[in-house]
């Protein structure tokens, strides 16, 4: 069983001055600080460094232009699979979680993730944000059992950013939490106070630090939950969009990705003025593609040329932004076209920290550390697998096979038993918005990724939670 380390940090403990945190006792740090930011719900596209021409984003510009910005970056198309994905380096389906967490889904508590990779690397561990990948009622689940030394967030999906309840039909339910202590801050703003706990902790840490006990670097997942609904983007923000012509959607959901970047840019400011930003890798990714659910109004992201949203395996809910900066260590301004996805940030953290992989040979992930050091690497996926619910994607190169299709924004699905479109066959090079199905011109290469499917199928077995995925003889599927 995995022993939890728990490191009580009061939200009392504030430090008004802001001063770079060096001293006798922490000068000598072996290993960069990491900060691992997890946005949710954010379109493909949704950033003015990645096209949007609506949006007011200078923080997470300023961050892609300090270090390297990918373009066909990969994360499953649903909260809790994607956030599997991240944490352990494997696809969805290996890491045993392919739907959203329940009672009775949960992240495998054998897995092991980053956070318990650099705990053993002598790191303190923390996670302020979103963690919905397990179950209340098992601690075993609990993030201070998967590695993090310290929790402040919500153990579900989302919750109201103000009274931290979620709204999701009765009895509501209140979800806020520091380490396995529920606690009341009704009337604070969500965001800010995972902003607050961040300088705290930070500081807590280097105030920790003895001659005898030099200070640890530190490891901080951000799971941010911005700009997953409820949609409530700052005043001064939706006041700033009102007259840009933009339909009630966009406004509302423009407000609360400017907001998402102003909160960001809080924290990259601290750590410059903190004289922490260069021993500090910051890398920022979205979890899936936009929300077109009821308590998102339907929509409000941009996924531009690709198809699909949030719960489909099309690329608009997938092909998400990503990027990694670490001035003076690495490329600054630089965009990537490989494919990559969020399974490969285990181990490319790893190697930017000096960790040794050997005992995590299990993963699938890849360091991109050769993909960043030079635009003419190749991608390191030959093929790439990712699970959601009853669909699942396959791609080796340009080519794409899914299997039962869901347009979340179009609201098309090919998931009739015996129905040809059931398998969706695309070409990325050809047709990147995925809008013929190639299956009957290719029954070769719909063969051929079906047999890479099919061995990846029988290699990992069927994880708890999955359904839709294991083929019955005739082309049905499992239900």
């Amino acid at each position: 069983m995995k022993t939890a380390i728990s490191l009580t940090l009061p939200l009392s403990l504030t430090f008004l001055a802001v001063a770079p945190l060096a001293n006798a006792a922490t000068t000598a740090q072996p290993r960069p600080n990491v900060l691992l930011i997890y946005a949710d719900d954010q379109g493909s596209i949704d950033l003015n460094c990645y096209g949007a021409k609506d949006l007011y984003t200078p923080n997470l510009d300023r961050l892609a232009a300090q270090g390297t910005r990918f373009t066909q970056f990969y994360g499953a198309p649903m909260c809790s699979p994607s956030r599997a994905s991240l944490l352990t380096g494997m696809f969805d389906r290996r890491a045993g979680l392919t739907d959203n967490a329940s009672q009775n889904a949960v992240l495998p508590p054998e897995r092991t993730t980053i956070a318990e990779m650099m705990r053993a690397a002598g790191y303190n561990t923390a996670l302020m944000g979103k963690w919905h990948l397990g179950a209340s009622t098992r601690p075993d689940t609990l993030p201070n059992a998967q590695g993090f030394d310290y929790f402040f967030g919500h153990r579900g999906g989302c919750i109201d950013n103000y009274s931290h309840f979620q709204y999701w039909g009765g009895p509501n339910s209140h979800d806020l939490w520091q380490n396995d202590t529920e606690i009341w801050r009704a009337g604070h703003f969500f965001p800010q106070l995972t902003v607050d706990e961040i300088k705290n902790y930070i500081q807590k840490n280097a105030a920790a630090a003895t001659p005898a006990n030099p200070q640890k670097p530190w490891f901080i997942y951000w799971a941010i939950n911005l700009p997953h609904y409820p949609v409530q983007g700052l005043e001064k923000w939706l006041d700033y969009y009102k007259d840009k012509g933009l339909t009630l959607q966009r406004l509302r959901y423009a407000a609360f990705i400017t907001t998402l970047d102003e909160i960001v840019g809080q924290i990259l400011d601290y750590l410059d003025q903190t004289g922490l930003r260069d021993n500090t890798i910051v890398i920022y990714q979205a979890d899936n593609g936009y929300s077109t659910e009821e308590r998102n109004y339907y929509g409000g992201g941009n996924a531009g040329p690709y198809r699909g949203a949030k719960f489909s395996t099309f690329e608009g809910g997938i092909r998400l932004p990503a990027m990694i900066s670490w001035p003076g260590h690495l490329p600054q301004n630089q965009v990537r076209d490989q494919l990559c996805g969020n399974i490969d940030w285990f181990p490319t953290i790893a190697e930017l920290c000096g960790i040794d992989l050997a005992p995590y040979r299990d993963i699938d992930g890849k360091s991109i550390i050769p993909i960043i050091n030079d635009p003419k690497t190749p991608t390191l996926h030959p093929v790439y697998h990712i699970d959601s619910g009853d669909q699942w994607m396959v791609r080796k190169g340009d080519w794409k096979l899914i299997y039962n299709a869901n347009d979340t924004v179009a609201n098309i699905r090919y998931n009739a038993n015996g129905n040809p479109n059931q398998y969706y066959l695309t070409n990325l090079a050809a047709d990147i918005s995925e809008k013929e199905n190639l299956a009957r011109q290719h029954p070769q290469v719909v063969a051929e990724l079906r047999a890479l499917r099919q061995a990846f199928a029988d290699e990992t077995g069927e994880p708890a939670g999955m359904t839709g995925t294991k083929e019955k003889p005739g082309g049905g599927a499992n239900k």
